[in-house]
């Protein structure tokens, strides 16, 4: 995935500084049209690191609409937590994957050109799932040993979003999704493979939901000890939103 992601850059900077040629004996093709784009998602992996690759597929319908769907890995990167009385041991086992549907309307009164160039908005939806296995070590006064964490996120986010699609020489496209506000819908499950007492326990939670709030920007992601005991589940919905950069290839 990563290969094919620096792919798509090399053609986007390739197509855009090569210079054009023309000759006065051949007559462009300007009837021609490419319905389809495949694309990456280059804003995430800046986020979120080189676990996350998602590719897309982008499809123009009649009446300057479009469909769009996105597949690919989701993760997170290496948490770090190293204090007197709890270390969080390198060594991890992580899977995760995010897809993507969206439906746009392009804009014919505020575009020049047809679809998939300028305005348009449109539904969308968005499922990520993300599982964790981690191994702390352990140092307190009621415990010392090993504790094994099993860590699973199920987020569901539904919204709307307004977005600009420019197209650079007909082939390559840069896609804008600038404003996608939505609503998440969201599941956690936590196991502990260890009974701890209620001290130890509220701490190695404090640490999980604070790695929760750095590593999923924009959300807050909040697990008590008095929600998750030895092993749980909580389920909420709070506000999200959706902002993207994809890199396309029209065809």
């Amino acid at each position: 995935m990563r290969k094919l992601r620096n792919s798509f850059v090399f053609l986007f900077l390739a197509t855009c500084l090569c210079p054009s040629v023309s000759y006065g004996q051949v007559k462009k093709d300007t009837t021609r049209t490419f319905k389809n784009t495949i694309r990456i998602n280059i804003t995430n992996p800046l986020i979120f690191g080189e676990k996350y690759d998602v590719i897309g597929y982008e499809r123009i319908l009649k009446h300057n609409r479009s469909f769009s769907v996105n597949f690919g890995r989701f993760g997170l990167p290496k948490f770090n937590v190293n204090t007197d009385d709890l270390q969080l041991q390198k060594d991890f086992k992580d899977k995760g994957f995010n897809l993507a549907f969206d439906f746009r309307f392009y804009l014919r009164k505020e575009n020049r050109y047809p679809a998939p160039r300028g305005i348009y908005i449109g539904p969308y939806y968005s499922y990520v799932y993300f599982d964790r296995k981690n191994t702390w070590s352990m140092n307190t006064s009621q415990f010392t040993g090993d504790v094994n964490t099993d860590l699973r996120i199920d987020l569901n986010l539904i919204g709307a979003q307004l977005g600009y699609q420019f197209v650079i020489k007909k082939r390559i496209s840069l896609d804008l999704i600038l404003m996608g506000p939505g609503i998440w819908f969201y599941n956690i499950k936590t196991s502990v493979n260890t009974t701890l007492n209620a001290e130890d326990e509220a701490l190695l939670f404090e640490k999980i939901n604070e790695i929760l709030a750095s590593k999923l920007p924009g959300h807050e992601i909040l697990i008590g000890s008095g929600d998750i005991n030895t092993s749980g589940s909580s389920s909420s919905a709070f506000p999200g939103f959706r902002y993207l950069i994809h890199l396309g290839f029209r065809f």
